[in-house]
């Protein structure tokens, strides 16, 4: 199954684009738009594998969607931004145990305490993950995915906020974490750059993307 990957370069000046970016159940819709509105599953987005993950670089922001099927980007309104599409293959089929690569993900690092723990403390259900504990969350997901890190960077972005038509709000703290591993499994590593990583997937959250990288001697 062929996976791809869309780059869209939403026009700020776009007033889509602003109710997209300010809403994180708005961005989801405007993602699932692309896709047919007929998939066989009570679960569209995991059936099509949809992912994504917006960026800002000094190049201004972006939005990355990976899915199993190619988008229809016509079905973006009219002057939305410009796109690009290309097939993952190519990278997936390189993966190979022990290769150098670099590695993004927009993740929400979470913990789940117990029953007693959360009563005991006043928790909620799922407790957001911060500085240190969100680094040792992350190191233990990439272990699970079949990479072994070299170095971590780790940023708090902004959470992923809307609210959805049953009017339940919708709020996944964010990390982005980035840096540099070598493949331990590429097996699993495939596997896990297409299911995605963690909660919030509908809203941002788990797409992993790997580049390979040449090792300095």
């Amino acid at each position: 199954m062929t996976l791809w990957l869309t780059r869209i370069i939403p026009d700020q000046r776009h007033r889509d684009v602003h109710r997209d970016g300010d809403d994180a159940v708005k961005l989801h819709h405007r993602i699932m738009s692309l896709f047919p509105d007929d998939i066989p599953s009570t679960e569209p987005r995991r059936h099509l594998g949809i992912l994504f993950r917006t960026e800002t670089s000094h190049d201004g922001d972006r939005i990355l969607l990976q899915s199993n099927r190619e988008p229809d980007l016509t079905q973006l309104p009219a002057g939305y931004g410009t796109t690009a599409a290309k097939p993952l293959t190519p990278l997936l089929d390189a993966l190979r145990k022990g290769l150098p690569v670099r590695y993004r993900i927009a993740a929400n690092a979470v913990r789940k305490p117990g029953s007693t723990t959360r009563a005991l403390y006043n928790l909620p259900e799922v407790v957001p993950l911060t500085g240190p504990h969100a680094d040792e969350w992350w190191t233990r997901q990439a272990e699970a995915a079949g990479l072994a890190l070299a170095t971590l960077h780790s940023t708090p972005l902004d959470a992923a906020i809307g609210n959805r038509h049953d009017k339940q709000r919708v709020q996944h703290a964010r990390t982005l974490f980035e840096g540099t591993a070598h493949i331990t499994d590429p097996d699993l590593l495939r596997a896990r750059i297409r299911e995605g990583i963690g909660r919030g997937k509908a809203y941002g959250c788990g797409m992993l993307s790997i580049a390979p990288r040449r090792e300095t001697r």
